[in-house]
């Protein structure tokens, strides 16, 4: 065995935890909870309120994690809890799921309670494995690894998609009385799918070392400190604070289409069984092109390669508010299965290069908090325009808005739409902090810093 084994195999027990958990965004969040929702436990109710209550489930969970992930992220970091953490977030995921098995025709409140549950489970967990990501990869291959989690999940999500659509599809041939209990066993194998694929990440990540390991309840008067410390930090360094505000609104659209898309083909009046095949293209196609993606970032930039799948995404939305037929809905998931994970894995890549690696689970907590507080809005702008104007498409439309302006911040970062971002492997974290911030006296250091004048502002 190489001395390189052990690193690779950590590398390929990070990546398998996005294989196990990928089954809940596939099977549950975009697949079969949609239809389910609309289709059984909300059988009788009209169509714009079905869509409103699984916006506001969505934005409701979505709301916990904006709310608490910056400083359950600094608590992870002063405490050295980020596996622990990962662990009490997706153990409440997938008892959450198990529990969506058990909710008759009918209990619509009930799913919504439960479905947001082990949303937050599902979100809250990927805080802390993003933030493991930092101590898993060398810096110079955050996009290929990063772009290995992505790909994985989508293979992942899409065998269990593909088995569980099967069993949809014919019932009988598995031994399940219909498509009720078709998709209800679904729920619990995806429960089953996402807790054993989380195991290598307990046994074989190691938990970055914390500056000073404190116990819980320090840790959580340090978090609180060092939370605001770092959000004062995040503000004066440019290009993490452009780029958080860039990924804010443009993840919006990304999350929302993952999530209402189903809803969104049922509301046009397209079939069940078109509308989980499209589902899984997405994934599919998916799996390549987020590996493929990693690759593009390294050597075409993974700022340009942002901008290419925001393009594509603009195009896609304003597609899919015009399209009238179910071969369009095919289309579109071909191009959002080739720039989905591409933009997820290198969105995370690139803030990963920007942002100081001892402080990885706070910093990552900012970037899940911003991007889940987009999806509290966005799915409730698809449901209230829709609603409101009592046209589906006009919803769907508006979320195109939320692509073009992520791509005129993204370009006001340093460097514009430039190959090398700022903070790459040749551009340390560290010396963003000396393009942004020069000592009061000596070594510069926390908590020795003074703003620099106007023609020196940051980068």
């Amino acid at each position: 065995m190489t001395s390189a084994s052990p690193e690779r195999r950590r590398v390929l027990a990070w990546a398998l935890y996005d294989w196990g958990n990928s089954a809940y965004a596939t099977v549950v969040m975009a697949g079969f909870f949609p239809l389910f929702f609309r289709d059984y436990w909300s059988a009788g109710q009209t169509s714009t309120d079905i869509t409103y209550r699984l916006g506001l489930a969505n934005s409701l969970a979505s709301l916990v994690i904006v709310l608490s992930a910056p400083l359950l992220g600094a608590i992870a970091d002063r405490g050295g809890l980020r596996k622990q953490l990962l662990f009490l977030f997706a153990l409440t995921g997938v008892a959450m799921t198990v529990a969506l098995y058990a909710l008759g025709r009918g209990q619509w409140l009930a799913a919504v309670l439960v479905y947001g549950l082990a949303t937050i489970g599902f979100m809250g967990g990927n805080i802390f494995y993003d933030a493991l990501m930092v101590g898993v990869a060398p810096e110079g291959e955050y996009d290929r690894v990063s772009a290995l989690g992505f790909g994985l999940g989508y293979l992942g999500g899409g065998l269990l998609f593909l088995l569980c659509a099967l069993m949809s599809l014919h019932p009988a041939f598995f031994g399940l009385a219909g498509t009720a209990q078709a998709v209800r066993t679904a729920f619990l194998l995806v429960a089953l799918w996402w807790a054993a694929f989380s195991i290598p990440v307990f046994v074989y990540v190691r938990e970055p070392a914390a500056e000073r390991r404190v116990i819980l309840r320090f840790a959580v008067r340090e978090g609180l400190r060092q939370l605001m410390d770092t959000f004062h930090e995040a503000r004066r360094l440019r290009a993490v604070a452009l780029f958080l505000v860039a990924y804010w609104l443009y993840i919006d659209g990304v999350d929302t289409i993952v999530r209402m898309a189903v809803d969104y083909g049922r509301a046009l009046g397209f079939g069940q069984n078109g509308l989980i095949v499209a589902l899984l293209i997405t994934q599919f196609v998916g799996f390549p092109a987020a590996i493929g993606f990693g690759r593009l970032g390294e050597g075409w930039g993974t700022r340009r390669g942002i901008f290419l799948a925001l393009g594509v995404y603009v195009l896609a939305t304003l597609w899919g508010a015009m399209m009238t037929s179910p071969w369009e809905f095919y289309g579109l998931a071909v191009a959002i299965g080739l720039v989905q994970g591409g933009i997820q894995s290198l969105s995370r890549s690139l803030y990963a290069r920007l942002i100081p690696p001892d402080k990885a689970a706070e910093f990552f907590g900012f970037y899940n908090m911003l991007g889940k507080f987009a999806a509290v809005l966005g799915p409730l702008m698809v449901g209230w325009v829709g609603a409101l104007s009592g046209n589906p498409r006009l919803g769907i439309a508006s979320i195109s808005v939320l692509f073009v302006a992520g791509a005129i911040v993204l370009w006001r970062m340093p460097g514009g739409a430039g190959p090398e971002p700022v903070g790459s492997a040749r551009v340390k974290p560290d010396i963003l902090y000396g393009q942004c911030l020069r000592p009061r006296s000596g070594r510069p250091g926390p908590g020795n810093h003074t703003r620099r004048s106007r023609k020196d502002r940051c980068l």
